[in-house]
């Protein structure tokens, strides 16, 4: 018999750990693994040593604040095809000030088979388009690499949801598996730019009018860095994104803070109007983040004066998140989702516009309770970025801003982009988008509601002390149609007179 000796069980350890590796390289469900070999086992050994190491080391949030253990769950669960049942009670408190909680109905209903969708296009609109519950929300290709906008549209078009381009413009990368489009453009109106930095009528036509392209979004502001635009660095400008960009190559692309089509209410629904003419009648709306009431109520005014406005508005909470933006703008900068959704709502309400506008809600919707929520307090459809990352296999690592992706999906390096698996990423995407709005159904069922029509702000309610709760109801003041016109309630009385059509600011 041969004694081991040190040699030899190095040499053991060794070839089974090469064995191990070139496993790894092969396969094709983790993408740590594809990228670390061997070492990325230890990412599996954290995990299952106890939850707070995954949850501090693992699985952060972006912008630092991490998601709560059990949302983190539904999110990776449901895309991995896993039910997302617990054992034992919630894990949170429920008599804390400032928890929120769906009101339950002692005959709750059978859910439909289908899941409820929203017809998107106003009274201008000619070809409005049917919209999921929970969609893709904006993400541009060159934030994410090629890999995972495959990943993400092939998901849509499996599972019959919007894919949101970003504004970095409509890339191969979007069109190869034909899922559903909502082409974003933002303020440097890239893939519809002229030399100048001007917004081209011409290409934007060629290329909205495209079957793929459902609808076309225009963003004012981004919840994660609202007012300020965006730089991608000189470095970065690559063939292949300066053509998708119309920018030239290696130069720094600056997306402005401000648009220069317009410069005010009236102008910007005006060129709202040209964006549909020039599409072909499809439903064209605009993204933004609440900064004033008095502004919202600008645009309503101007909506009012010229006679048409978009067909949808989605809103973007200041908690949303994003690659890269500064601290300062993260945390102390833009309206939260909630307070701005319910602005937007019932300003339009108010406005008596609120029956031709859908609203769309996006900043960290995650689960089917955050979509129910998110529906009471005045949305017809969610958009999810950051949980969509995450079914694509996103670890939260927070390098998204360098290139260093480990997974893959944050990143313009081909070697990082190739380890995640296109089939088997969409695949949970899809899973991850159905299994959420089926949960948002059944919760919709369980509270005595098969339409989300028939949701009120009294099926939502909120803690105001520890023993004591109100509902949304109660909390908040809600308008009735038209009411802003009639004569506005004294909540809104002076933010209405101050509101004009010809500007975002205050008049005096």
């Amino acid at each position: 018999m041969i004694s081991p000796t040190p040699s030899r069980i190095l040499a053991s350890l060794g070839a089974a750990s090469a064995a191990v590796a070139a496993y790894d390289l092969l396969q094709r469900r983790h993408s740590v693994l594809r990228n670390y070999p061997a070492v990325g086992h230890l990412r599996y050994l954290l995990e299952g040593i106890r939850p707070e190491i995954q949850q501090y080391f693992v699985e952060r949030d972006w912008d630092g604040r991490p998601y709560d253990r059990a949302t983190r769950s539904i999110i990776y669960e449901r895309a991995k095809g896993i039910h997302g049942e617990q054992a034992f009670g919630t894990e949170r408190d429920v008599e804390q000030v400032g928890y929120e909680w769906l009101v339950h109905s002692a005959l709750p209903v059978t859910a439909p088979e289908q899941p409820p969708r929203v017809m998107v296009g106003g009274p201008d609109c000619r070809r409005p388009y049917s919209m999921s519950l929970l969609n893709i929300s904006a993400m541009s290709f060159g934030a994410l690499s090629g890999n995972a906008i495959r990943a993400l549209n092939l998901g849509a078009q499996q599972g019959g949801f919007a894919h949101d381009t970003g504004e970095g413009g409509i890339s191969p990368y979007h069109q190869e598996h034909g899922g559903d489009l909502i082409w974003e453009l933002g303020t440097g109106y890239f893939g519809a730019r002229t030399s100048a930095g001007d917004f081209d009528p011409d290409e934007f036509a060629d290329k909205a009018g495209q079957d793929q392209v459902k609808a076309v979004s225009l963003k004012l502001s981004q919840g994660a860095k609202p007012g300020i635009g965006g730089v991608l660095p000189a470095a970065k400008v690559t063939e292949e994104i300066a053509r998708i960009r119309d920018v030239p190559v290696g130069e720094k692309c600056v997306s402005p803070p401000a648009h220069r089509a317009f410069g005010t209410p009236v102008e910007l629904v005006g060129f709202l109007a040209r964006m549909r003419d020039l599409a072909g009648g499809k439903p064209v709306g605009l993204k933004l983040c609440v900064g004033s009431r008095v502004e919202v109520l600008a645009l309503c005014k101007a909506m009012l004066a010229v006679g048409t406005g978009p067909d949808f508005i989605v809103v973007d909470g200041s908690e949303g998140g994003t690659g890269a933006a500064p601290l300062e703008y993260e945390d102390h900068v833009g309206m939260p989702l909630t307070e701005g959704l319910m602005t937007v709502h019932n300003a339009l309400v108010g406005a008596g516009l609120r029956d031709r506008i859908r609203v769309g809600a996006s900043g960290k919707v995650a689960a089917g309770n955050d979509i129910v929520k998110r529906l009471i307090q005045g949305a017809d459809y969610t958009n999810a970025a950051r949980a969509m990352m995450m079914a694509t296999g996103c670890i939260q690592s927070q390098r998204c801003h360098t290139g260093r992706c480990p997974v893959g999906v944050a990143t313009q390096s081909p070697r990082r982009a190739r380890a995640l698996d296109v089939p088997d990423k969409s695949e949970r995407v899809r899973r991850y988008q159905h299994s959420t709005v089926e949960e948002a159904v059944r919760i919709m069922a369980s509270m005595g509601v098969r339409d989300p029509a028939e949701l009120t702000p009294h099926h939502l309610r909120r803690n105001v002390t520890g023993m004591r709760s109100r509902s949304y109801a109660d909390l908040h003041e809600w308008l009735a149609p038209g009411e802003l016109v009639d004569q506005a309630p004294p909540g809104w009385a002076e933010d209405w007179r101050a509101a004009s059509p010809d500007t975002f600011r205050p008049s005096s």
